[in-house]
C-alpha cells in the first residue's frame, strides 16, 4: 500500500480568496460572517451569512461566456483546484493525466441555477428554461469541470453526503492512491448555496442562527447561547499524492494522510447520533494504526447547533476517555461559517496547515461555556504548539459520518 501526502492546498472562504488570507484571518480569530449582501433580507428571519466577497471567476481562467453556464459552487471548485495545483507546482500533461483523478463534492450543487430557471418557467414559459440548467445545477459538475479544465483523466466522482461530503472526498481520494488506483487526486469540497430559498428552508427547520444584530458573533460553537449555524460558502481543495512520486519531483509536503473512517447513524434524517460519530472516529484511528492518546488536535464538526455540539463532545469523550481532557479541540466555523459540502474540504486544509505550522486555530465567540460541552475548545485565541497527529470530523444530514486522520510528515 502507498503512503499518501498532501502537496498543495487552497481555501476560498468569506475571509478571503486564497490560502494565505483565509488562514491568517482564521488564526487571528477573525470571522467572515456579516450581513447578507447578495439579496434583500427585508422582512426575512435570517439576515446573516458568510459570503465570499470579490470573487471574479475570469481571474481563474474561466471565460466570460462560460461563467453563466457554471453554478457558483462549480466556479469555486475550478478556482480552488487551480490554486491548489499551483501551490503544489503540479502540472497535468499527457505523461500523467491518466493517473490524476478528481473528487470535489458539494452538498447541494447549483441551487441558484435551479431557483433562477424555475422562476423563468413560472414567470415566463418553459421555453425560457436555459438548456444549460441541468449541467449547471447538478452536484457532480464541480468535479467534472475540474477534469475538463485541467485535463485530469483518472478516477472522477462527486460524493453527496451533505456536510460530510468534503471529508468523504478527501478520504476516498486517499484510499484510491493508497491502493494504487491513482497517483494523485484533486480532492475537497465546494459550495455556493447562499440563496433566499436555501437559507430560508434551513431557517424553517430552526437550524440556522438568527442573531442578526450581532452577525460577527452569530456562529458560536460550544457556547451555551448558540442558536444555530451560519451558512457559509467557498471551497477547500487539496492535492493528494503518492509519497514516492511527490518526493521524486521535489514537492513540498504539508502533511501525511494516515486514516479514514466512515459510518452511518441509521437513526434520523437530521439529528445526529453519538454512536455513529464514535464508530467513525474509532475506525479512522484503527485505519491509522494509532491509539487515541496519540491524537493532539481535533478540528470538530462544531456547527454551533445545540444538538451537534453536545453530541460531538460526548462522542469525543467516549472515544478518547481521560485523554479527552488534554486534547485540543476547536471549531473553525465561527470564522468561515458552515460551508456544508465544502466544510470538510476547508477543514482538511486547516488541519494540514495546523500540522505544518504548529498553530491551533481558535474557536471564536466562545464566551459562555456550556456545562455539557466541557473540553478544551481553544477559546478565542490560537495556540502555538507543535503537534504530530490531527483529525477532522464531519457529520451530515442523513446520518453520514466521516473522519480523516493526518500526521506531521516525516520521511
Amino acid at each position: 500500500m502507498k503512503r499518501v501526502v498532501i502537496t498543495g492546498v487552497s481555501l476560498i472562504t468569506a475571509l478571503g480568496i486564497g490560502l494565505k488570507e483565509s488562514w491568517e484571518k482564521i488564526i487571528a480569530g477573525e470571522t467572515g460572517v456579516g450581513l447578507l449582501e447578495s439579496y434583500d433580507t427585508t422582512d426575512l428571519p435570517v439576515k446573516i451569512a458568510a459570503e465570499v466577497k470579490n470573487f471574479v471567476p475570469t481571474d481563474f481562467g474561466i471565460e466570460k461566456k462560460e461563467v453563466k453556464k457554471l453554478a457558483r459552487y462549480a466556479q469555486f471548485a475550478i478556482a480552488g483546484a487551480k490554486l491548489a495545483l499551483e501551490d503544489a507546482n503540479y502540472i497535468i500533461d499527457e505523461s500523467n493525466a491518466n493517473d490524476v483523478g478528481v473528487i470535489v463534492s458539494s452538498g447541494i450543487g447549483g441551487m441558484e441555477v435551479f431557483e433562477e430557471q424555475y422562476g423563468n418557467m413560472i414567470e415566463k414559459s418553459v421555453r425560457r428554461i436555459s438548456p444549460f440548467t441541468i449541467p449547471g445545477m447538478i452536484a457532480n459538475m464541480g468535479s467534472g469541470n475540474i477534469a475538463i479544465y485541467y485535463g485530469a483523466k483518472g478516477p472522477n466522482k462527486c460524493i453527496v453526503t451533505a456536510c460530510a461530503a468534503g471529508t468523504h472526498s478527501i478520504g476516498d481520494a486517499y484510499e484510491l492512491i493508497k491502493y494504487g488506483k491513482a497517483k494523485a487526486m484533486i480532492a475537497g469540497g465546494a459550495e455556493g448555496s447562499i440563496t433566499k430559498f436555501a437559507i430560508n428552508a434551513f431557517s424553517n427547520m430552526k437550524a440556522v442562527s438568527t442573531r442578526n444584530d450581532e452577525p460577527h458573533r452569530a456562529s458560536r460553537p460550544f457556547s451555551i447561547d448558540r442558536d444555530g449555524f451560519v451558512m457559509g460558502e467557498g471551497a477547500g481543495i487539496m492535492i493528494l499524492e503518492e509519497l514516492e512520486t511527490a518526493k521524486a519531483r521535489g514537492a513540498k509536503i504539508y502533511a501525511e494522510v494516515i486514516g479514514y473512517g466512515l459510518t452511518s447513524d441509521a437513526y434520523h434524517i437530521t439529528a445526529p447520533a453519538v454512536d455513529g460519530a464514535v464508530r467513525a472516529m474509532k475506525m479512522a484511528l484503527d485505519d491509522a494504526n494509532i491509539k487515541p492518546e496519540d491524537v493532539d488536535y481535533i478540528n470538530a464538526h462544531g456547527t454551533s447547533t445545540s444538538i451537534n455540539d453536545k453530541n460531538e463532545t460526548e462522542a469525543i469523550k467516549e472515544v478518547f476517555g481521560e485523554h479527552a481532557k488534554t486534547l485540543l479541540v476547536s471549531s473553525t466555523k465561527g470564522a468561515t461559517g458552515h460551508g456544508l459540502g465544502a466544510a470538510g474540504g476547508m477543514e482538511g486544509v486547516i488541519i494540514a496547515k495546523a500540522l505544518e505550522e504548529g498553530i491551533i486555530p481558535p474557536t471564536i465567540n466562545y464566551d459562555n461555556p456550556d456545562p455539557e460541552c466541557d473540553l478544551n475548545y481553544v477559546p478565542n485565541k490560537a495556540i502555538k504548539k507543535d503537534i504530530n497527529i490531527a483529525i477532522s470530523n464531519s457529520f451530515g444530514f442523513g446520518g453520514h459520518n466521516a473522519v480523516i486522520v493526518m500526521k506531521k510528515y516525516k520521511d
